[in-house]
């Protein structure tokens, strides 16, 4: 089973660099139910792991100029202080015991696989559902002097500007608190959540939502285990090694990815989280 957790370990960091995210929901159930590792301890690991990764992802995009920093900062430091103190306090501070239903009793470890459980289904679906196609607008001049819209460098790096309006600061603001809250609880970066607040609040396209968005998953997620140091003995060597071999899984993905069509690898990747968090709940309240 280990061996196995070791080649997951493999498959999380191919899926970020084919599909640019995907991998971390599937961290915790790799954890616990391959390595045999507690929950608590499994949602603490999830967030270095999924930091560290992101880290790595999102240096390609970068870059290439496809990350907004300005909004990296809004959205991350709200997300980041709220995964933080769930992570140093408000875990530590849920009972084992929560409630019981006749014979059957609601542990701290339970709920939260019910909480991921549940966070998987949401994920997978956004995955499935196929995505409309924006709609073509006609190519108008962009006022370099503007002091409301921002440029970014393209993918290419030809220098064609990415305008981005003013941000929405209080939706930011209250999505990165709700982000990194469930962060902090389930221990998964999350991105299906940031991306489309991105592109609503932030007017940021996709490719740049992306990039953004591995940069604060990176940020939010690593600051969060911070909080874990304080609470879990943590075993280093471990650690270090299931990351590098997802990391390692990355750079596998990337090089891949030109080759393998993304939308329908992430379709099906889509069904397979819906597939393993059903069982979750299945394994968590019946088995």
């Amino acid at each position: 089973m280990e061996i196995l957790g070791y080649i997951a370990a493999l498959l999380i960091g191919l899926s970020l660099g084919l599909i640019g995210g995907g991998g971390s929901i599937l961290t915790v159930p790799v954890l616990v139910y391959l390595i045999g590792l507690s929950p608590v301890i499994s949602t603490a690991y999830s967030l270095f792991i999924v930091g560290l990764t992101s880290l790595v992802g999102s240096y390609k995009f970068y870059k290439n100029g496809l990350v907004s920093m300005k909004t990296a900062i809004v959205f991350g430091i709200p997300s980041i202080v709220a995964v933080y103190l769930t992570r140093r306090y408000l875990v530590p501070a849920i009972p084992e015991e929560i409630f019981s239903v006749g014979d059957f009793m609601v542990t701290k470890g339970i709920m939260l696989m019910l909480l991921f459980a549940g966070l998987m289904v949401f994920a997978s679906i956004s995955m499935i559902r196929k995505k409309k196609a924006p709609a073509t607008t006609p190519t108008e001049p962009v006022d370099m002097v503007d002091e409301n819209i921002d440029t970014e460098i393209d993918v290419e790096g030809n220098g064609t500007p990415h305008p981005q309006p003013k941000f929405n600061y209080a939706g930011i603001l209250a999505e990165g608190l709700v982000v990194g809250t469930l962060t902090g609880l389930v221990g998964a970066g999350g991105g299906f959540l940031i991306i489309p607040a991105l592109v609503l609040f932030s007017k940021l396209d996709m490719k740049m939502a992306v990039g953004t968005s591995l940069l604060i998953i990176a940020a939010k997620s690593l600051f969060g285990f911070i909080g874990d140091i304080f609470n879990y003995e943590i075993d280093w060597m471990f650690l270090g090694n299931f990351s590098a071999i997802s990391i390692a899984g990355i750079f596998v993905g990337t090089a891949l990815s030109a080759k393998i069509h993304a939308d329908k690898l992430k379709t099906a990747f889509g069904w397979f989280v819906l597939v393993m968090g059903v069982y979750i709940i299945g394994k968590e309240l019946f088995f």
